[in-house]
């Protein structure tokens, strides 16, 4: 994907890499991890029925944890290295591409920070560690990024190339779009009001979040490349709940899913390509009548 030139003075970034953070933490982290799992089931050969069956409670409040900054300036961040200039310039473009559309709506716009960390850093939702792969932080509207986390998907997903890369961006962004226009709230209050639907209701947000990462890049369709769409939809597969789970040698557990099957999450993908419309997007409209 042929990313466009950026003014880092446009963006808001925020670096943690060389900083010292507290470890642990007494914080949970917010929902929007496209693949929290990853490095948990493949490393550490965690069980991942358990990792999923915590995931509906990561998006309540917690205390923010002032992050420390390594110093560095938003140009120096994102030149660091190859992954961090992609990621600098991906933000970029979303929210080039995300502003004009709300204000369309005439819904109030801000624009998220995106946070790199190196192993281990503090979120507004607590600590972040690389395990946790990248993830969305509502309460300070932070994408939280160990850019090592790539390399893992590349190596034992087969998950590689830059527009896997950008949909990983674009998902987490998605992820901001909702707490802006107030999905990811009334999400939180029907979760706390019916516990059993909590999974469900989780599994809905991030295919959501999956159509709005294909709404961008088709918003930009001039700057997708031959191999591109194979690329995210590879990426899609690839961190399927059920597929993550027979990978980890486990039985896929329907009940126990909250970011949706592979073929599932390839399907949102592909309607926010191919329409190009975040209307389309309603994961929820069946749940209306």
């Amino acid at each position: 994907m042929r990313l466009r030139d950026f003014n880092p003075a446009n963006i808001r970034v925020e670096d943690q890499r060389g900083g010292r953070f507290p470890g642990g933490g007494g914080g949970k982290l917010g929902c929007g991890t496209i693949v929290i799992l990853l490095i948990g089931v493949f490393v550490f050969g965690a069980d991942p029925a358990q990792m999923l069956g915590g995931l509906q409670q990561m998006e309540q409040n917690s205390p923010a944890s002032a992050p420390q900054s390594g110093g560095t300036t938003t140009a120096e961040s994102c030149s660091a290295d190859q992954t961090s200039r992609e990621a600098c310039a991906a933000l970029a473009s979303l929210d080039q591409t995300w502003q004009p559309l709300f204000q369309e709506a005439g819904i109030s716009f801000q624009q998220p920070k995106l946070v790199f960390y190196s192993q281990a850093g503090q979120s507004g939702c607590g600590a972040a560690q690389s395990a946790m792969g990248p993830f969305y932080c509502p309460t300070d509207q932070g994408i939280y990024l160990d850019t090592d986390f790539f390399r893992e998907m590349e190596q034992r997903l087969g998950a590689g190339g830059d527009f896997a890369r950008a949909y990983v961006m674009a998902h987490e962004y998605g992820h901001h779009v909702q707490t802006l226009t107030g999905t990811a709230n009334s999400v939180r209050q029907a979760q706390s009001r019916n516990p059993q639907a909590a999974n469900p209701l989780q599994v809905r947000m991030e295919l959501q979040a999956d159509c709005y990462a294909g709404v961008w890049a088709a918003k930009n369709a001039d700057l997708i490349e031959p191999g591109d769409i194979e690329e995210g939809m590879q990426a899609a597969h690839a961190i399927g709940d059920d597929t993550l789970m027979k990978s980890a040698g486990r039985r896929p557990v329907e009940e126990a899913f909250t970011h949706g099957s592979s073929a599932q999450r390839m399907e949102w993908l592909r309607r926010g390509l191919e329409t190009g419309d975040e209307d389309q997007c309603d994961t929820f409209k069946d749940m209306r009548g």
